[in-house]
């Protein structure tokens, strides 16, 4: 099963990345987190420890690796986190 994948910056709203990833896990039973950058990756983890709250019935587990990414024709190594149940 593919993941959906949502992208995560150091602006984002944890909250609001919270909403998107518990209706993307309710939707498709997964989600893929990526983020490049410390106050991506920390705006990142907030998001699942808020998501854990909000499906408190649902025990979360968050799976961290790397990945490289193409902006700008150059490549990044980006934080990937899989969000699914355990």
């Amino acid at each position: 099963m593919e993941a959906t994948i949502l992208r995560v910056s150091s602006t984002s709203n944890p909250n609001l990345v919270a909403g998107a990833l518990t209706g993307t896990i309710k939707e498709s039973g997964r989600a893929e987190l990526q983020a490049i950058g410390a106050g991506a990756i920390n705006q990142a983890i907030k998001a699942v420890a808020i998501t854990r709250n909000i499906l408190p019935n649902m025990d979360l587990v968050c799976i961290p690796s790397f990945a490289d990414l193409t902006i700008d024709d150059q490549i990044r190594t980006s934080i990937k986190l899989v969000v699914e149940p355990r």
